[in-house]
């Protein structure tokens, strides 16, 4: 099979291109930069490298022609930024960058590879986060980006059943990547546990592979995300606590 993965030269989306590698998939890395994807590719046995910014229409038409060229089974939209901080610092240019990132460029590519993914009855993976089901304080702009990639998921999962796509919604915790460097302050007084992106991706590939509808970390977070379904005021207390806790405000306010 032949898997497209975004934001592939670093992090979950390298761990995502190297566990399709051991799976004997072949993979097309799309990033940004063409030197981390060209590390990625180093150890793959079949690799395409793409760069292109999927948040233009140029960069998405380069990917486009890619797959014209190799087929694809499995889009995995892995791209994406974590933007943290108190609500009212988030500028007009890092609220439309979020959206632009985790949202809409899932969107557009998704839409323009279609074609292809009806061709082979293929698969779309949209990476999120527990954010997208807990409403984090001072991570509001990601947690509302994740929220609605969850509910696009939901429902381009049952618009595309009719064409044999899979739709599957990956929500991992908190990741040792090179964004969370971004909140690394918040870490400590926010007691965060963050997974390895080679965990991460290996628990991911479970999900892709049998084509599930979802799936969430394995861990005590599964239990939060069933609170917060069912019993969202409990959730609620928690956070309110949290965010007024002395050190995560300093923490969240510290200049960047």
């Amino acid at each position: 099979m032949r898997v497209l993965i975004t934001g592939a030269g670093s992090g979950i989306g390298r761990a995502l291109a190297i566990q399709a590698d051991r799976q004997g998939h072949g993979v097309i890395l799309v990033g940004r930069r063409e030197g981390p994807l060209e590390q990625t590719a180093a150890g793959l046995r079949d690799a395409l490298v793409v760069p292109a910014d999927v948040t233009t229409p140029d960069g998405r038409a380069s990917i486009a022609q890619a797959v014209a060229m190799t087929g694809l089974d499995i889009l995995i939209n892995n791209a994406g930024t974590v933007p943290s901080g108190a609500a009212d610092t988030a500028d007009d240019a890092q609220i439309a960058a979020t959206l632009a990132l985790n949202l809409a460029a899932p969107m557009a590519l998704t839409r323009d590879l279609l074609g292809a993914l009806t061709a082979s009855r293929g698969q779309v993976v949209n990476v999120g986060s527990v954010f997208g089901d807990i409403g984090f304080p001072y991570f509001a702009l990601y947690s509302a980006s994740k929220f609605a990639l969850r509910g696009w998921s939901d429902a381009l999962r049952r618009e595309l059943a009719p064409r044999g796509i899979a739709v599957t919604y990956l929500a991992p915790r908190a990741t040792r990547t090179d964004a969370a460097q971004g909140f690394d302050a918040l870490i400590g007084p926010m007691a965060m546990t963050l997974d390895s992106p080679d965990a991460v991706a290996a628990h991911a590939w479970r999900a892709i592979a049998a084509r599930r509808r979802e799936q969430m970390p394995a861990s005590r977070e599964r239990l939060f995300v069933a609170l917060q379904r069912l019993r969202p005021g409990l959730i609620d207390r928690a956070l309110m606590r949290l965010a007024r806790d002395p050190a995560v405000i300093a923490a969240a306010t510290l200049p960047k």
